[in-house]
């Protein structure tokens, strides 16, 4: 099995805005950093490259990012353990905070490539019915 995540954010400003040019200027840095990193697999991305523009939950400020992992420790590493972490320490300049799990983790069989709305039901589910090996955070991590 495989870990999948998807991850939601809400931009305080538009991203062509001054305020979040350091977020938008580094996605690219980020993105390769993701795909050089050891057990990724597959990111959400658009013909640009990233997920900026995919349309979620109907909202033009809601920004998604969705990938799998081969591990929860590998999905670790590279959240916690890269340049990634210093832009996670950052969040709070370019994102409102969230009312509610604002991200979910899920095991996919090796061969499955997930959709947004599947990965947004896992965060419905979560957001509805707390843990499970359905739909689980990093608090409570569920084994395949």
């Amino acid at each position: 099995m495989h870990l999948a995540q998807l991850n939601l954010a809400k931009a305080k400003y538009s991203l062509d805005a001054p305020e979040i040019a350091d977020f938008v200027n580094n996605l690219d840095i980020i993105n390769a950093l993701a795909e050089s990193s050891e057990g990724f697999i597959w990111r959400l991305k658009d013909e640009s490259g990233d997920a900026t523009a995919i349309d979620v939950m109907n909202d033009p400020d809601m920004l998604v990012n969705m990938s799998v992992w081969k591990s929860v420790e590998t999905l670790k590493d590279f959240m916690f353990r890269t340049h990634h972490k210093d832009f996670m320490a950052r969040k709070k300049e370019w994102f409102h905070p969230m009312l509610e799990a604002n991200y979910v983790l899920c095991w996919i069989a090796p061969e499955h490539t997930p959709t947004v709305e599947e990965a947004i039901e896992r965060l419905t589910h979560l957001r509805a019915n707390g843990e499970s090996p359905y739909a689980f955070s990093f608090r409570r991590v569920f084994q395949p």
